[in-house]
Parts: structure tokens; sequence; C-alpha cells
């Protein structure tokens, strides 16, 4: 689809702002996404574009934390598959949807991803409780592949709150460090991400020049934000998107 310089240039903040939150607070699909629907991108495909451009944000995640992974090569071997697996069939069930019947979901969607994003800090603390303590039986990443693959299948269809949904999970099922089982998640995060990504580059749905300022402009937002971090306490940013995620969805719901 045909989209003006104007849109692109919004689009493009959007991506600048969306990477920013990201690195500081996380949930910047929540701005993203509804700016590509308001400059006239069809939902589906404003979902399809989002994965797309957001591949390189998930990467630089992932090799932030490559170190944290050390060791945790059988978790990988179980778990990155399911990422992959559940990735491609939440897009398959994305493009199967058809534009009015998501269009209707996403509200809801939305809603969803600012809960989780609202929770993310209460969910993170009972992470941090539960690898805490001692005793457990071993680790049980086999366990892990059901619901990892179950996020992964919600990260493939939308994607906004898939980090909160693995960490919770890796927490739940796993014996270890917060800061090894983040690393873990952004590598299961990744995996959903370009799987689901690379099942859309054949779908035609992707608004390619929109994706690349996307991409262009997430990084620069990630850059934005790490350098921003420790001036910004993610908590009040995290509450400002929750917000904004809540308007959204009434506007949606209302529309």
């Amino acid at each position: 689809m045909a989209i003006s310089g104007f849109d692109l240039l919004l689009v493009g903040l959007a991506a600048i702002a969306g990477g920013a939150v990201n690195a500081l607070a996380g949930g910047g699909t929540l701005i993203t996404f509804p700016m590509l629907t308001a400059v006239g991108v069809p939902a589906v495909a404003a979902n399809v574009t989002n994965t797309v451009a957001l591949c390189p944000g998930y990467l630089g995640a992932t090799m932030a934390q490559w170190n944290d992974l050390r060791g945790q090569r059988q978790r990988l071997w179980w778990l990155v598959p399911a990422g992959i697996i559940g990735g491609i069939v939440g897009g398959v069930l994305l493009l199967s949807t058809g534009e009015r019947v998501f269009r209707t979901l996403v509200p809801f969607l939305i809603l969803l991803a600012s809960g989780l994003l609202a929770a993310q800090d209460p969910l993170r603390a009972w992470v941090i409780r539960r690898t805490s303590q001692a005793g457990h039986d071993g680790d049980s990443e086999q366990w892990a592949t059901l619901p990892v693959g179950l996020a992964a299948v919600y990260g493939g269809y939308f994607g906004a709150g898939l980090s909160v949904i693995v960490l919770a999970v890796l927490g739940l099922v796993l014996d270890d460090s917060l800061t090894r089982l983040n690393a873990l998640k952004q590598a299961i995060a990744l995996s959903v991400n370009v799987a689901a990504a690379i099942f859309f580059l054949f779908s035609g749905r992707v608004v390619w020049l929109a994706a690349l300022v996307m991409a262009v402009g997430a990084l620069l937002g990630g850059v934005l934000g790490g350098r921003l971090a420790g001036k910004i306490q993610p908590v009040v940013l995290r509450r400002i998107v929750v917000t904004i995620g809540v308007a959204v969805a009434t506007i949606y719901l209302v529309g």
C-alpha cells in the first residue's frame, strides 16, 4: 500500500519512542502498532509490519546478554524450537483470522498486553522469590516447552507482552538466577519474532517502506533509551505506556 512521507515521519517517530520505551520499561508495541493503524495501515498488515520491523531490537537484546546464555545449551535445544513452532503457528492463525475479526480482537489484545505490562514488576518479584528458594529438584526445561510454546503462539499472533509471559513461565519451571532466565527469555522471544517475521515475509502483508523506517527508528530509540537509563524511572514510564494502551484500546472499542 502507498504511504505518504508525513505518515512515514509519524511511524518513524513512533518507532523511536517504542524503541526507547522497550529499552527502558517494555511495551513499545503499544506505541508502534496503534500508530501504523492510525496512518491507515490495515490491522493485520500493521501487526505483520510491526513484527518484521522489531526483529533487530530482539536481536540486540539477545546479543547484549549473550554471555548469560553460556551453560544453557540444553535449555536452548528444547525451548528455542518451541518458540519457533509457536511463532509460526501464531502467524498462521493471524493470517487465517481475517481483517474484520482481528480488528475486533485488537482492543482486547491491547488490554491484555497493558495488563501484563502493569503486572511486570510483581511478576518479576515473584520470579526472583521463586528462583532464590533452595531445594528445587532440578531443571525441567522439557516441561517448559508446552507453556513456552503456547506463549509463542500468542507472540506470533500479536506479540505485546510476550517477554513478560515467557519470563513468568521460566521462573515457574526452572531453577536459576533472574539474570540467566532473562537471557533465556531474550533468546526465546527472538526465536518467536524471527520465525513469525520470516513466515510473514511471504504473506504479501508487509508494508516494506514503513518496516524499514521503523527498524531504523527502533534502533535509534534503543540507543536513546540506553542513554536515558537511570535518568527516567522505568515504573513511571511503564505506567504511562499502560495508560496509553488502555486509552488506545478504548478508542478501538468505541471507534
